[in-house]
């Protein structure tokens, strides 16, 4: 549960939840509901503050990291890299999924 990661961590470097709420840019609550598993699916905005201020990857806090096997292996891994750069800067899965629905939308007028 990345909760319990999340906690994890937090005990490890020795942060209050008040400093990693601080430090993450996210509500002491929000991150309790996150720690205690009430909220499990924070967005992955939340994610990419909390592994930032925890010196840590998006992919440690959904337990994906050093498992090369939960990757597709034929997905390249420019691509991987493409999509934490767009979480780290704020794109929402909804205006991600709007940009692929406009490149489909605009490549179709060119297919034709």
């Amino acid at each position: 549960m990345v909760g319990e990661r999340i906690k994890r961590l937090r005990v490890q470097k020795k942060y209050s939840i008040n400093e990693l709420a601080d430090k993450a840019g996210i509500s002491k609550s929000y991150l309790s509901y996150i720690e205690r598993g009430i909220q499990e699916n924070p967005s992955l905005q939340v994610l990419s503050r909390l592994a930032r201020s925890l010196n840590t990857s998006v992919e440690d806090l959904m337990g994906t990291t050093g498992n090369e096997t939960d990757f597709d292996p034929n997905v390249d891994k420019e691509w991987l890299h493409l999509i934490d750069e767009a979480i780290e800067h704020g794109i929402s899965k909804e205006q991600f999924s709007f940009y692929l629905d406009f490149i489909k939308f605009r490549n179709r007028g060119e297919i034709e």
